[in-house]
């Protein structure tokens, strides 16, 4: 597997760089590898919190249902634990392992040391909000050389629409975020336009490690929280909602782990689910039915409403019965 994919690969790269004449091989069609050899992924998952977890879960779930079981797949599984030393040196072996036919980057600061160290094997990543912004692709719909994957993508405007739904009289939401996390910057930019519309002003307080996440949280004086799906934050989630509950204010996170961990509600992104959509692509990309450079970005169709009884009743706030009736979980 590992010579067909490396050899097919370089052919494609060789093609788009001098355009082509008419050679007859590598041009991505008809490609027969299949599921009947065995395969080796690398995995670089840039640190451990139930969102990018499950993303790992459900993307190993994906390529069990497409066939690949038993000894038909072996894993190199890499966790940089938010280190950025380990995070380059990760995607570094990886790149110097000639037994691996494709990497899994997991959330954007690893998606971005394997862009940049690994150009001979496909890179697919998940749980990325914004591949353009983070120079991972050329565009979402032709990403142009050996990267794609998906992205997480959250629907803020909605998110901040159901924290007025929750709270009528909401007037400042804060927000922490890493200044360092390409991706989270955007997404504290959504919320800024979102909220205009709302009637609400954001209030920021930006960290650069997730031991700040707490006393960032406490120097907001604000109504309400919202948690983009930024790494640090999320790893360190459980501060901010100590300092939530000292406050009596909701949590409204981007995605569903959260609300199981004690945010208030959102609607949010199954990364399971991500995980499995990010395989599927993979499983294209193995077996030579696409090509990364061709094979565009895909985010996530569903959202859920997640609620949590619990953290709504420290906020001083009732779920509705409809809104009960809707949620796909209700912890």
């Amino acid at each position: 597997m590992k010579s067909f994919t490396a050899m097919k690969f370089a052919a494609v790269a060789a093609a788009s760089a001098l355009a082509l004449t008419a050679c007859g091989s590598g041009d991505g069609s008809g490609g027969s590898a299949g599921s009947d050899e065995a395969v080796k992924i690398g995995i670089a998952q840039y640190v451990s919190h139930p969102s990018l977890d499950a993303v790992v879960e459900g993307f190993k779930s994906g390529m069990e249902k497409a066939g690949y079981t038993g000894e038909k797949i072996s894993y190199d599984e890499n966790n940089a634990e938010a280190d950025q030393a380990t995070n380059t040196s990760i995607a570094g072996k990886l790149a110097a392992d000639s037994d691996i036919d494709l990497v899994l980057a997991v959330a954007t600061p690893s998606a971005q040391a394997a862009a940049q160290s690994i150009t001979k094997i496909p890179v697919v990543f998940s749980a990325v909000t914004d591949p353009v912004s983070a120079k991972l692709v050329a565009s979402n719909e032709a990403p142009g050389a050996n990267v794609t994957g998906t992205s997480d993508m959250n629907p803020v405007d909605e998110q901040l629409a159901l924290l007025k739904e929750l709270k009528p009289d909401a007037k400042k939401v804060g927000i922490v975020y890493s200044s360092g996390e390409a991706n989270s910057a955007v997404q504290v930019e959504m919320a800024e336009e979102a909220a205009k519309d709302l009637g609400l002003t954001i209030e920021k307080a930006a960290i650069s490690a997730s031991s700040e996440v707490q006393q960032a949280a406490g120097s907001l004086d604000v109504d309400a929280y919202y948690v983009p799906t930024d790494n640090a934050v999320v790893s360190a989630l459980e501060g901010l909602l100590q300092t939530a509950d000292k406050k009596k204010v909701p949590v409204i996170s981007a995605d569903g782990e959260s609300v199981k961990r004690g945010a208030t509600a959102t609607y949010g992104i199954n990364y399971e689910k991500l995980g499995e959509q990010t395989a599927a692509m993979a499983v294209k990309l193995l077996k030579g039915e696409a090509e990364p450079a061709s094979l565009p970005v895909e985010t996530i169709s569903q959202v859920d409403l997640y609620l949590n009884e619990d953290a709504a009743k420290k906020a001083g706030i009732e779920f509705t019965e409809d809104m009960k009736s809707k949620a796909v979980e209700v912890y």
